[in-house]
């Protein structure tokens, strides 16, 4: 019989970050997740009951001897150094979306996972999304013609005074257009590629905060995103995929499916739930899960978008 401690009394996991996402999907998720015991927190400024709470990582490692995992829930600047200490202290790492601020970050932390025999697991929690699968499923013996991508919410409402969002490497509008790419990326029977991109950039502000997109694959889809973070009223997160055989519709982020105009009944199983499920197979098997390719396309409409300054945002 094993004596691995990660199948015989869970995988010992802490959080590094303690804000509005770890609350409301990480803290639950792993809750709910046998496989998983919290066991430690490390925040600055916040503790949890029952949970050993720590200032910074460097202090939980070197103190919390039954952490196996650590959940790095902190803005993407800093994510680096920290998944960094963790693998080099033998640590299996889950990283939030985006797994980095840049591309040549999360390459090195998935070459450092395979040195060290440690499981990477860069999270997309849209691809979690109960219609995801399905899509992809229905979509990948179909020619696609078009896809229209509407992702529009009201940044006041989800992100109120994050300073970070609009800084370097915060990514601005591409923060939630991020998971329409996840999405986009997953469902596509082939790679698609940017081919024009426009960046609406308030004066005040380093971030996008509306962006235009325009994609194609190598049949010659036309892929058109529209990401707007002034959104008022009903916020829409809706992909729609026209084939020479029906018309898709995932909305409300990938949680209702319709397939011309007929709801797909789907699961009620939750983003996070998904994820925790996948790291903990992720853990036992040892090995990683780490696609860029979402991040890869945000990162080619800054280098090749046109941009344009609009009016300062304010709080």
């Amino acid at each position: 019989m094993s004596t691995d401690p990660t199948t015989t009394i869970g995988i010992g996991i802490g959080i590094v970050g303690l804000g509005k996402i770890a609350r409301d999907e990480h803290i639950p998720a792993i809750a709910g997740e046998a496989a998983f015991q919290l066991r430690a927190l490390a925040s600055r400024s916040t503790t949890l009951p029952d949970v050993e709470c720590y200032e910074t990582l460097e202090a939980m490692l070197a103190e919390a001897a039954d952490v196996d995992a650590v959940a790095l829930c902190t803005p993407p600047q800093v994510r680096y150094a920290l998944a960094a200490r963790a693998l080099t202290a033998g640590k299996h790492v889950l990283l939030e979306k985006p797994p980095g601020m840049t591309l040549s970050e999360v390459v090195d932390l998935r070459d450092m996972a395979a040195g060290s025999g440690c499981s990477l697991f860069a999270t997309w929690h849209s691809r979690f999304a109960a219609g995801v699968e399905p899509a992809r499923q229905w979509l990948a013996e179909r020619r696609v013609r078009t896809v229209r991508i509407l992702w529009k919410e009201d940044v006041r409402v989800w992100h109120p005074g994050q300073e970070w969002i609009w800084e370097p490497g915060g990514l601005g509008v591409f923060d939630p257009g991020i998971n329409a790419l996840s999405i986009l990326t997953r469902i596509m029977p082939h790679a698609v590629f940017l081919t024009e991109a426009e960046l609406e950039v308030p004066e005040n502000r380093q971030a996008p905060i509306a962006a235009n997109l325009a994609f194609t694959d190598r049949r010659g889809a036309d892929i058109r995103a529209e990401f707007d973070w002034r959104q008022e009223g009903p916020q829409l997160w809706t992909i729609t995929v026209e084939t020479e055989e029906g018309t898709l519709e995932l909305a409300e982020g990938g949680s209702r499916l319709a397939i011309d105009g007929e709801a797909v009944p789907l699961s009620a199983a939750g983003e996070y739930p998904g994820i925790y499920r996948r790291f903990a197979d992720l853990v036992r098997s040892g090995t990683s899960d780490v696609d860029v390719s979402p991040q890869r396309h945000v990162a080619d409409a800054f280098m090749m978008g046109r941009r344009i300054a609009v009016a300062p945002f304010t709080e």
